[in-house]
């Protein structure tokens, strides 16, 4: 059957494209993402770097339009903040501060009942999790807002801290007050200082024919754990990151050159690597900032494909399979290949919302992870042992024909996967 998928499938789909995703090229790249020299391209490091030269040389050597002028980097740069002060007054008396939290990027603010703050409330609930999903829609309104958060999460709280371990430079600031009514009269004043974090997502564009204003994204992550002296085996402290997530970068870079090469997408295809995955999602985040939504009509996000699913060869899954019906699409086109696309069968570890897919399913894309993880028995899974050693080029290289397959209606604009219901997302 394999046989079968690589000729007559790919015969029809385009011959001059047949060897293009080849197990050779998958090697050569994995290779070089996942050496020793590469340092387990910690993002912020300069290590990484050297990783976003040879991904955006390679989104060049495929004919890729850049991202921005001449750049296939998309830079950005994170703020992680030190509190130096902050003070609340309510009615004129001093509130303990542990019962504010202030999220700016402003080294000096100063707010009260008249400086025009929209007032929000997360009212009471029993839920933490509806606690963080709030505040995190919250923190990315582009208004200055003041957040009075029920005192029902008074034991959660603190744990809001989060917003501000890292963040993006923004002219807005939210101020998040535990209690159950705003005072009449209230004053915030905060002080902090900032150290800045530079990162960048590496981005190339391929221009759509009849339907170029609608997108379909390819993605997965560049960046890994770094260097870890402290968790070395037997003398080994470089988390190499072969297959998370090396293999889906490598799949990006594949199938980048395989769609330039067969030059029939009628919709405009974007190929990711994002940054800072493994530290918060904090490149995918910024990356769905820079696009409508509305114009993205699917996403497939790579991650982890270099290794047998549960099932064996010819197979992987699907994260939030059931959320929407692009996998469905996927499977119908692959009809007569041997390969199957399941569900998640992880649903208990909430996969879905634990990779680059989630930021923008959250904004009601039709976004997904592809992935072979055995996440109940993946031994080398952040890991210093993932090493390309253990990787099965010949079947990571039959997951990304298939996923070039699976993609080609949704691609050619015959497809259009329906939206996420965000209502319904945890």
């Amino acid at each position: 059957m394999i046989g079968l998928l690589t000729t007559t499938t790919f015969f029809v789909f385009g011959q001059k494209a047949d060897d293009v995703i080849n197990a050779k090229e998958v090697e050569r790249i994995e290779r070089v993402l996942a050496a020793d020299d590469m340092k387990g391209r910690r993002a912020g490091s300069p290590e990484i770097d050297k990783a976003a030269a040879f991904i955006a040389d390679e989104f060049k050597k495929a004919g890729l339009q850049p991202v921005q002028g001449t750049s296939y980097l998309q830079e950005f740069i994170m703020l992680r903040p030190t509190q130096k002060e902050v003070k609340y007054k309510a009615d004129g008396a001093d509130i303990d501060p542990k019962n504010i939290l202030v999220v700016t990027s402003k080294s000096e603010l100063e707010v009260d009942e008249k400086s025009g703050f929209e007032v929000r409330m997360i009212k009471a609930g029993d839920n933490s999790t509806g606690l963080f999903n709030e505040a995190v829609a919250i923190n990315v309104e582009k208004k200055n807002l003041v957040v009075l958060v029920d005192t029902s999460y008074n034991a959660n709280f603190s744990r809001l801290a989060f917003l501000k371990r890292q963040m993006f430079q923004s002219p807005y600031s939210k101020i998040f007050i535990l209690g159950t009514n705003l005072p009449k009269e209230f004053k915030v004043k905060a002080e902090h200082s900032f150290n800045e974090v530079r990162y960048a997502n590496v981005v190339g564009i391929l221009p759509g024919k009849s339907r170029k204003e609608e997108q379909v994204i390819f993605s997965a992550h560049y960046d890994h754990l770094g260097v870890n002296a402290s968790r070395a085996v037997n003398g080994d402290s470089i988390f190499n990151g072969a297959n998370d997530d090396a293999a889906g970068t490598t799949a990006v870079i594949m199938l980048a050159n395989y769609f330039k090469k067969l030059g029939n997408n009628e919709r405009t295809l974007i190929f990711a690597a994002f940054t800072a995955e493994e530290s918060g999602g904090f490149g995918s985040q910024y990356f769905s900032r820079q696009f409508d939504p509305a114009k993205v009509m699917a996403m497939f996000n790579i991650e982890m494909i270099g290794t047998e699913s549960k099932w064996g060869k010819n197979s992987a899954f699907i994260t939030g399979y059931e959320k929407t019906d692009m996998g469905a699409i996927m499977q119908k086109n692959l009809e007569g290949t041997g390969f199957t696309f399941y569900p998640d069968p992880y649903t208990g570890q909430q996969l879905f919302y634990r990779s680059d897919n989630a930021t923008l399913a959250r904004l009601g894309v039709p976004a997904h992870t592809i992935s072979t993880a055995k996440m109940e028995n993946e031994p080398h899974y952040h890991k210093v042992t993932d090493h390309i050693e253990t990787l099965d080029m010949e079947n990571m290289t039959m997951i990304i024909r298939s996923i070039a397959l699976a993609s080609r209606s949704i691609i050619a604009g015959r497809d259009t996967p329906g939206r996420v219901k965000v209502e319904e997302l945890r």
